[in-house]
């Protein structure tokens, strides 16, 4: 069995990584070792108020498509544009495969894997 197809659901704790084909999926979720909550803005302070992702955790999430053939990211807020740049820095193999990025809250993983189902049909349809 091939499961050509990823998605990745991502926020800045966890990662949820589901690969899938037309007859099958299998998941596995990466958890970030950052122990920073939220981070707020102060007024009259330098810097954006939001800490790095760390470097770590993106690089085992890019790591765990590095079989995959077409990938999507999803996530609810800036986690999933920085795995984007982390890829086009480090691995540029990856960078490529990325073929589509979304805005998505917080969805479960059945959600996270018919939303994919449904990207990937259309995808492989306009092929």
């Amino acid at each position: 069995m091939s499961l050509n197809h990823a998605v990745i659901w991502i926020d800045h704790k966890e990662a949820h990584v589901i690969f899938l084909s037309e007859e099958a999926s299998e998941a596995e979720v990466i958890r970030s070792k950052s122990t920073h909550t939220h981070l707020h803005h102060k007024a009259n302070e330098v810097g954006s108020g939001k800490v790095a992702l760390d470097s770590k955790y993106l690089h085992s999430v890019i790591n765990a498509v590095n079989e995959s053939k077409e990938i999507l990211i999803l996530g609810p807020g800036s986690a999933k544009l920085e795995l984007i740049k982390h890829a086009h820095k480090h691995d540029a193999n990856i960078a490529e495969k990325i073929v589509g990025v979304e805005t998505v809250d917080h969805p479960t993983d059945k959600e996270i894997l018919a939303y994919a189902r449904k990207f990937f049909y259309k995808a492989d349809q306009m092929i």
